[in-house]
């Protein structure tokens, strides 16, 4: 299918952006990014804007670097970029883990970052990690600059509280370069998206746990932090019998009549599904942590 007739601009600066969403405020007007979920949406009718402003050229949202403890990364950055970089694979191990699970490498390769998280897809892979990571998000809009703590960015299926005049600029993450993240979820047959994905991040010494942090995208309608889960955890030797009893407060926090409820699965079977998928990155944490021991 084609898509509806549309006027493309390119942007070359953030303040460009800005001032060309600006320019069509009361048209509907639509960031172009990796293009991975606007484009099929507009060959299918889904998504019929009237203006398209690409940003992939605009320098100032490229780029991966640290900055003292914390690893900043530009929102207009490609999946690819993040695996390749080890400063992301040194600074945020959960953000990465769940990278390398996104859709297959010619998304990597056109996929980005911001466009990902400003996109807010529920059953992406992205919205958990930086839930996990304790991201920070940069947005730039007329009014300057404000950040968002990932806690607060999702409230809904497509929903964050990044304001139509604003641009997603770049994800500051804590650096955990001392802890083990991982990522598990279970993919839809049809799509590869996460029917449930479970994001940690954990700091273990001797073998217990002295922070935790787990986020999880696709079983709400939007990422969501498991904070029961990591109460359970937090002082306790990560063993087996540790492992699945912090699992099973997966849901504590959630309204499971609210899960995602589809053709793929009920939200019955989701709650199972967060609950299994949950110990299966813990799991994978203990195999992490215990990694860099054997080396030794």
């Amino acid at each position: 299918m084609y898509p509806d007739e549309f006027d493309y601009h390119e942007a070359t600066t953030v303040e460009e952006a800005i001032d060309l969403l600006a320019g069509h405020a009361m048209e509907e007007t639509e960031l172009l990014a990796g293009g991975h979920s606007l484009l099929p949406a507009m060959k299918t009718g889904l998504s019929s804007p009237d203006v398209l402003i690409d940003i992939g050229e605009v320098d100032a949202l490229h780029g991966i670097g640290v900055d003292g403890d914390t690893l900043v990364i530009g929102a207009m950055n490609r999946y690819s970029d993040l695996l390749d970089s080890e400063d992301a694979r040194d600074h945020a191990p959960a953000l990465t883990a769940a990278v390398e699970r996104v859709g297959d490498r010619q998304v990597r390769n056109r996929g980005t970052i911001g466009g990902n998280l400003a996109h807010a897809d529920p059953a992406s892979d992205l919205p958990g990690a930086a839930l996990a990571s304790d991201a920070t998000l940069i947005v730039q809009g007329p009014d300057g600059e404000r950040t968002i703590p990932a806690d607060e960015f999702y409230y809904g299926m497509y929903a964050t509280d990044l304001d139509p005049a604003e641009i997603l600029t770049r994800i500051e993450i804590p650096s955990a370069a001392d802890a083990v993240g991982t990522y598990a979820k279970k993919p839809s047959p049809s799509s590869g998206y996460a029917m449930v994905g479970v994001a940690a991040l954990l700091t273990v010494e001797d073998g217990t746990v002295e922070s935790a942090r787990l986020g999880a995208n696709g079983a709400m309608d939007h990422g969501v932090r498991l904070e029961q889960v990591e109460e359970a955890l937090i002082g306790k030797s990560l063993d087996e019998e540790t492992i699945a009893t912090a699992a099973e407060y997966a849901t504590d926090d959630l309204e499971t009549a609210l899960m995602m409820d589809d053709l793929q699965a009920s939200g019955e079977f989701r709650a199972r599904l967060l609950a299994v998928y949950t110990e299966r990155a813990l799991e994978a944490a203990v195999d992490r942590a215990a990694a860099p021991a054997a080396a030794d």
